[in-house]
């Protein structure tokens, strides 16, 4: 299977993987939505759960893989805030827990341009 077509189901099953996880240890996430959002962590845990199963099939369509690559990226640039949180709280925590939650901010980035490559790539196929 060449990249091109390797790239999009890679990110399809990373999404798929973190939104199964998101009903499965829903305690994790709970923990790093931001208090400013109004309603229940546990409804946003399940929201942002649920996203990442409804990209993940997006992405992995061709049909839909352009609009779901670039509402992916969005979703990446969109969580940040809760990768922030995240690193704050965990700040005076073991070193391990403390670097994973740090080294989350900044591949952030890579995340959202793996996305948007899919969606220009998407866009050349069509």
């Amino acid at each position: 299977m060449p990249r091109s077509e390797r790239s999009p189901l890679l990110l399809a099953g990373l999404l798929a993987t973190a939104g199964v996880a998101h009903f499965t240890r829903p305690r994790q996430f709970d923990a790093i939505v931001p208090r400013a959002l109004p309603g229940s962590p546990r409804t946003w845990t399940y929201a942002s759960g649920a996203a990442e199963l409804a990209l993940a099939a997006g992405v992995a369509l061709p049909r839909t893989r352009k609009a779901a690559a670039l509402a992916t990226a969005a979703f990446f640039v969109g969580v940040f805030p809760a990768n922030v949180k995240m690193a704050a709280d965990w700040r005076h925590r073991p070193t391990r827990q403390k670097a994973a939650a740090f080294g989350r901010l900044p591949l952030q980035v890579p995340l959202v341009l793996w996305a948007r490559g899919i969606a220009k790539d998407a866009e050349v196929r069509s």
